[in-house]
């Protein structure tokens, strides 16, 4: 273990939160976990989160944090938060929520929405662009919450993503970082501000300014720890606190991906592949390119929302097995290696089982009518075969996604690295190889979203010059997995003549299945 200095990075996910503590060179030095409640939802779509659980969760991570190890926290030079991407909360002016946060995952929408004024609309019809622009405005929680719990939008001070709630409750300042602002807010993504005076969201989104926090680049230095919060986490007062981004924009840092031919996947509960470029670049067309973890990058990203849930889904529906076998041997064998197993028992291509995995509506690709599939079932298909058909599903979804990226930015990707829960599995990170038809590496150690906020910390501390050189300095990569080349074969057959056919072959029937059911709205 080094002598430090050292930098504590909060990583508030979708299931847990992280206190980790890594040194300049990017080693993980101490880390505790605490286990989030699951989302509560009073309406079918709605996802809620007692706000202030989650700050009690970072309030426990620090405190187990310095129970695990003996570190002196008078060597913890800073602190960064990172957390999952468009989760807001409504504050009043001491920073006391409002009524629960609206999670990401929730679906909820509101046919009551400010007006545009006409030439607006008319601009919008004119490019095409009227249900890009109302479905951005329906989905909105601004809109929701003004029009559905008035009373509540006239006493809400401040409108905050999760980072800026986190941020108060750590400093004391209304504060957030560029790198964090992903969501249905009035943000201009190409500028990395909030959106000008006469930008069309101000009308789109019934918000006003001075409800919005201040916004500083990944790096800079929002504050303080205050007392309060030295006394609630036990990290020493005037501990500086320094911006970082949203968990994904600081795993695409950590796994070491700041050039453009350089993709993450992140298998996480949203599935994504991402490159960093340093000029705006959309991707899917009007879909804005989200701020990166550094000052003035751009994230292009493709998203499989719901991606490595549904492998959570498969294993708490049918892994049974699995998980009693590893509670019961004495070997210490975990759940994973024995699912892994289960992959490895089928060949490539689950004997021609296929799966797209859009099981969450999209804005454009997949459409708002989008639903999952599995084709191709016969006898011999056991529930092996739909757990490697579910990776394998994924990872044709994210190739599809480099292609987009590739045709778009005009520049080849020639590197992957690969973070998140999934990239724990050495046969997702097999899979993933031949599917690709080029090596995978992990990154070298699995908290990148921590260790992407330690980054924005030791640059904004000087540690480092600048975010190349600390990029250099605390990320490599980790274990290589190389592509087998019959593998790579069938995959690409498969992608190619099966996989790339599928949505379009099917998208006429889930409009019909939306008509007739009702789901999705």
């Amino acid at each position: 273990m080094s002598a430090g200095p050292y930098l504590l990075a909060i990583d508030n996910g979708t299931q847990s939160v992280r206190a980790l503590l890594f040194d300049v060179q990017g080693n993980l030095a101490a880390k505790s976990q605490v286990f989030l409640e699951p989302y509560f939802s009073t309406h079918p779509g709605w996802a809620e989160h007692d706000a202030d659980g989650y700050w009690q969760a970072v309030c426990e991570a620090c405190r187990q944090l310095w129970r695990s190890t003996s570190i002196d926290r008078a060597q913890v030079k800073g602190v960064a938060v990172t957390t999952q991407r468009g989760t807001v909360v409504n504050v009043d002016e001491a920073g006391v929520p409002l009524r629960p946060a609206i999670t990401w995952l929730d679906q909820r929408q509101t046919r009551q929405i400010p007006p545009l004024a006409p030439w607006w609309r008319a601009a919008f019809r004119l490019a095409r662009l009227d249900g890009t622009i109302g479905y951005f405005r329906r989905e909105a929680e601004i809109n929701w919450i003004a029009a559905q719990q008035p009373d509540i939008w006239r006493r809400t001070h401040k409108f905050l993503l999760l980072s800026g709630f986190l941020n108060h409750r750590l400093c004391g300042k209304f504060i957030d970082s560029t790198g964090s602002q992903v969501a249905y807010i009035p943000f201009d993504y190409k500028r990395h501000a909030w959106a000008g005076r006469h930008d069309w969201k101000w009308q789109a989104l019934a918000i006003k300014p001075a409800m919005l926090p201040e916004l500083v680049a990944p790096g800079s230095r929002m504050g303080e720890i205050t007392a309060a919060a030295a006394l609630a986490t036990g990290v020493l007062e005037g501990t500086p606190l320094l911006a970082a981004a949203a968990d994904k924009a600081c795993e695409v840092l950590g796994a070491g991906c700041v050039e453009p031919h350089v993709a993450c996947l992140s298998y996480g509960t949203t599935a994504t592949i991402n490159t960093t470029n340093h000029r705006y670049l959309e991707v899917t067309r009007f879909i804005p390119p989200y701020p990166a973890a550094m000052p003035g990058a751009y994230s292009t990203e493709v998203q499989i929302f719901r991606g490595y849930w549904m492998v959570n889904w498969f294993k708490e529906q049918f892994g049974d097995r699995e998980r009693q076998a590893a509670a019961e041997n004495g070997s210490g064998l975990p759940a994973e290696a024995l699912f892994d197993r289960l992959v490895d028992s089928v060949p490539p291509g689950s004997m021609g089982l296929m799966l797209q995995p859009y099981w969450s509506p999209g804005i454009k690709v997949p459409g708002p009518e989008a639903k999952g599939a599995m084709i191709g079932f016969g006898d011999v298909h056991t529930r092996a075969h739909m757990y490697r058909a579910i990776l394998e599903g994924l990872a044709y979804a994210l190739r599809e996604g480099r292609e987009r990226i590739e045709k778009k930015s005009g520049v080849t990707i020639t590197a992957l690295r690969v973070a998140g829960g999934g990239s724990q599995s050495d046969a997702a990170m097999q899979l993933t190889a031949d599917i690709f038809g080029m090596p995978a590496a992990r990154a070298h150690v699995y908290e990148s979203s921590g260790l992407g906020a330690a980054i924005c910390a030791a640059v904004g501390l000087g540690y480092h010059a600048g975010f190349p050189a600390a990029v250099r300095a605390m990320t490599r990569q980790g274990r290589v997995f190389q592509p087998h080349a019959d593998h790579v074969r069938i995959y690409d057959q498969l992608y190619r003549r099966v996989y790339r056919k599928m949505y379009g072959r099917l998208q006429p029937l889930y409009r019909d299945i939306a008509e007739i059911t009702g789901y999705p709205a």
